[in-house]
């Protein structure tokens, strides 16, 4: 039994095709065919069943695979070893970023980490939640950011920051005369929305119902972005919610639309996330350093209540 068959089989496990799997792997479909089932005879088991289109994993199959992957991340710890004994920080980095964080924080961020760690080949994908937990897990990034807490079995979170809900609140809006608004003035039947999927709308929904015996149902407007729904809300079809980021880049004629909290304003977790296996650290820390470090010049807001991204 070799690392690379049973990579082989995590592969064919992911994909449920041996074709596909090779070309992930790099190899020609018969050499993988070839080490899958001489590891399947020195097993005595059959690890996929071929009868099946697309092809399935059989019951000891599914234990197998659960395994390899332990064994597959444990191998490359030895790597880590000798970068973190050599005080190497570099090699290619696979990181995913949830799309409500993505166009503010990147941007922040990602100039300075390359001039301070150019040996880091960063691979940075915007994905959801859901995705990022699956992948993670699967072996498939390194870590991500996302809003926390996720109390996911075999991922790790570090706090990088808090980020405040701010009111987005157009002229007419009922609410656009108060100062600072408060968490019993929403309304969820006049509130613009992210589509379903993003972690963003989940803490607004838990917001509203957690002061109001409010129906989720009720929700007639969503988007795919924020900024259409700035755009939705600025021709009164509602107010909305923005992350406080992204109110840094918004136009003087639009930051007359912005209405703050009163204290303590509901707010996010923003966390890098990782599996428990603590692979590549080093690239960890030093992303958490870098990012944590310049997001204190821009996130004075201390009095903060955290609201949960967890579907409720």
């Amino acid at each position: 039994m070799t690392i690379t068959q049973l990579t082989y089989v995590i592969a064919i496990a992911e994909h449920k095709n041996f074709t596909k799997a090779a070309e992930k792997c790099f190899v020609t479909q018969p050499t993988l065919s070839t080490q899958i089932q001489k590891l399947e005879e020195e097993l005595e088991v059959l690890i996929f069943d071929r009868s099946k289109k697309p092809i399935e994993l059989t019951e000891v199959g599914r234990k197998i695979v659960q395994q390899a992957r332990n064994i597959v991340n444990e191998s490359e710890r030895i790597q880590d070893i000798v970068d973190q004994q050599k005080g190497f920080i570099g090699g290619e980095f696979r990181i995913g970023i949830i799309p409500t964080v993505m166009p503010t924080l990147l941007p922040m961020f990602l100039k300075t980490f390359i001039k301070k760690f150019p040996k880091v080949k960063l691979k940075i994908e915007e994905l959801t939640t859901d995705e990022i937990i699956l992948r993670i897990k699967e072996g498939h990034l390194d870590a991500a950011i996302a809003a926390t807490p996720l109390e996911s079995e075999n991922i790790k979170e570090r706090v990088l920051y808090y980020e405040p809900f701010v009111g987005y609140i157009p002229e007419h809006h009922r609410l656009f005369d108060k100062k600072s608004i408060e968490v019993s003035d929403l309304e969820i039947n006049d509130m613009l929305l992210l589509e379903d999927g993003h972690c963003f709308r989940d803490g607004i929904i838990n917001l509203c119902k957690a002061f109001k015996n409010q129906n989720e149902d009720s929700f007639q407007l969503e988007s795919g972005s924020i900024e259409t729904l700035i755009k939705l809300s600025n021709e009164g079809l509602g107010m909305t919610l923005l992350p406080y980021l992204h109110t840094l880049e918004l136009n003087d004629s639009l930051k007359v639309n912005l209405h703050h909290f009163v204290e303590p304003s509901p707010a996010r977790e923003v966390s890098i996330i990782y599996h428990k296996s603590e692979l590549k650290m080093q690239i960890i820390d030093a992303l958490h350093d870098v990012i944590s470090g310049i997001i204190r010049g821009a996130i004075a807001f201390q009095n903060v209540k955290i609201i949960s991204p967890l579907s409720k």
